[in-house]
């Protein structure tokens, strides 16, 4: 915030202030203008220890020198990011470019005898003409390491896919569920496995090439390569099913095996808590493959995480929850097609809030374990995406017209700008369905129900419950509508201010042979109306 580009104001003029909701733009791409971008920028704040794995610490302590042994330094010849007090040498070793922050020649390319072109604060001649060719390559290399930094930071902000604004870029290492779902390394696949695998470190070149090298690359200035990822980029792989049966009890440091066997572990592991169970996973590897049990995480609940991370979804492979809550997060389609395709005894699916975009990955999965989905409030979903979502294949050959969530007996729709056509779809492609939840679809009127509730329609035996709230649409007429499920036990009509109170006392529907009581209420909130 101190450099010329930091200091200017908005232009107003290119696509980013176009975009931005001050000029008038919908402020989706989230980017600062091209005349304000840095030109010192410091290291992404995803940005890890090579060595240790943690993030800068310097905020914990006061002395300059602790700040630094604390503080992230990117080498300019191996590019690696690492503590200084993680390499354990001494600190006169290194040399800190004081033109750019976080960055240094690191001691152990220093003992190596590698060098940068120019070395920080440099002058390499003694007449004249060497010393403007010092200050010339000076001027460049000091261009290349700006333009890594660039990408290291584009690295950061660029989309996961085309769909969707931001995927997995920021990973949130403070947030309970990155420790909670944090993966181990091993073999296995990965969102990632199928892109080549980052390059080496490339050394930039070294002070003996002579005058020669230094006009050449002058006059033909070498292409950067780009950086390597962050280590949190990185893949992270799923742990394979062991070869060998997993033992059943707990070797001891004295040889000799812990009196409570595995089972008897397990029991005890059911009465602590998920994040008492990452607590357990720390102290031996034995107990860490025991708390990643299918049994003790049936259910997974990462709503409203800023960020899904790979070490987040590796964990939720290793650990086949039933009930995966993944409402309002910024999960990708790539993300959500991945954890879809290998999570086959997935019960209850939420991605309530999420973008359609990435919600738009189901399209292409088949799941046919599948009892519950919310798609509560999933941004600028409609009636042309809903029927792609519950539409069979199209390359489906047989002919038939049940849909890939045909097991679904509880759907959530609710506050979607869905219409009339979309109980057509419902009808045709979800006709196991017992729970329907269309609160708040502003649109939906009373042919919704009648179509619902149409002798041909097979809801009208299985349908037990719908809730109607805040349908605004629907009158007295789908009152007498719904009498005509047999199975129906509850109907929630609150808010609808065209249905009369009246139809709501007076009403009762038959009960079935499993329901105890001989009425069903009809739900009406008349404090909501008035």
């Amino acid at each position: 915030r101190r450099c010329q580009a930091c200091m200017r104001t908005e232009c107003g003029e290119c696509h980013f202030c176009k975009d931005m909701k001050k000029f008038g733009g919908p402020g989706r791409m989230k980017q600062s203008c091209l005349l304000r971008q840095c030109t010192a920028p410091v290291l992404p704040h995803t940005a890890v220890c090579f060595a240790c794995g943690e993030a800068g610490k310097e905020d914990t302590v006061e002395s300059d020198d602790e700040k630094f042994s604390l503080s992230l330094m990117e080498c300019t010849i191996c590019n690696e990011i690492i503590h200084p007090s993680c390499l354990k040498m001494g600190k006169a070793e290194g040399i800190i470019n004081d033109e750019i922050p976080n960055c240094w020649e690191c001691p152990k390319c220093h003992k190596e005898g590698k060098t940068s072109k120019v070395r920080p604060g440099g002058g390499g001649g003694g007449g004249g003409g060497g010393g403007g060719t010092s200050s010339a390559d000076q001027r460049s290399h000091h261009r290349e390491k700006l333009e890594r930094f660039k990408r290291m930071c584009l690295l950061e902000r660029r989309p996961e896919s085309s769909s969707s604004s931001s995927s997995s870029s920021e990973s949130d290492s403070e947030s309970d569920s990155d420790d909670s779902l944090r993966g181990e390394q091993g073999g296995g696949s990965s969102p990632s496995s199928s892109s080549p695998a980052p390059p080496p470190p490339v050394v930039y070149g070294n002070s003996s090439g002579g005058r020669a090298e230094r006009d050449r690359s002058r006059s033909d200035p070498p292409a950067v390569p780009s950086p390597p990822r962050p280590v949190q980029m990185e893949r992270h792989l799923v742990r394979p099913p062991p070869t060998c049966p997993e033992p059943s009890c707990l070797p001891l440091d004295c040889g000799s095996a812990h009196i409570m066997t595995r089972d008897v572990w397990l029991r005890v592991f059911t009465y602590l808590s998920h994040r008492e169970l990452c607590v357990c996973m720390r102290v031996c590897r034995t107990w860490s493959r025991w708390c990643c049990d299918k049994r003790l995480w049936t259910q997974i609940d990462l709503s409203r995480q800023r960020s899904i991370t790979p070490p987040m979804l590796s964990g939720i492979i290793r650990r086949q929850p039933v009930s995966l809550n993944l409402g309002y997060t910024n999960i990708s389609k790539k993300q959500l097609m991945w954890l879809i395709n290998r999570l086959q005894g997935l019960l209850e699916l939420n991605v309530s809030g999420c973008a359609w975009p990435a919600v738009s990955a189901l399209c292409q999965a088949v799941c046919p374990c599948l009892k519950l989905l919310d798609l509560s409030r999933v941004e600028d979903l409609k009636d042309s995406h809903l029927r792609e979502l519950l539409a069979p294949p199209p390359d489906t050959r047989t002919g038939e017209t049940v849909g890939r969530f045909q097991n679904v007996t509880e759907l959530r729709l609710a506050g979607l700008d869905l219409t009339d056509l979309s109980s057509r779809l419902l009808v045709r492609y979800v006709p196991h369905l017992s729970r329907l939840d269309l609160s708040q679809c502003g649109n939906i009127t009373d042919q919704t129900v009648h179509t619902l509730t149409s002798p041909i329609s097979p809801l009208r035996e299985s349908l037990t419950h719908i809730n109607l709230a805040g349908c605004v649409k629907v009158t007295d007429q789908c009152v007498a509508l719904l009498r005509r499920c047999s199975s129906l036990q509850s109907a929630d009509l609150r808010s609808c201010c065209l249905v009369s109170s009246e139809a709501g006392q007076l009403l009762s529907f038959p009960s079935s042979s499993s329901t105890s009581s001989s009425e069903v209420f009809l739900l009406k909130d008349l404090i909501l109306r008035s």
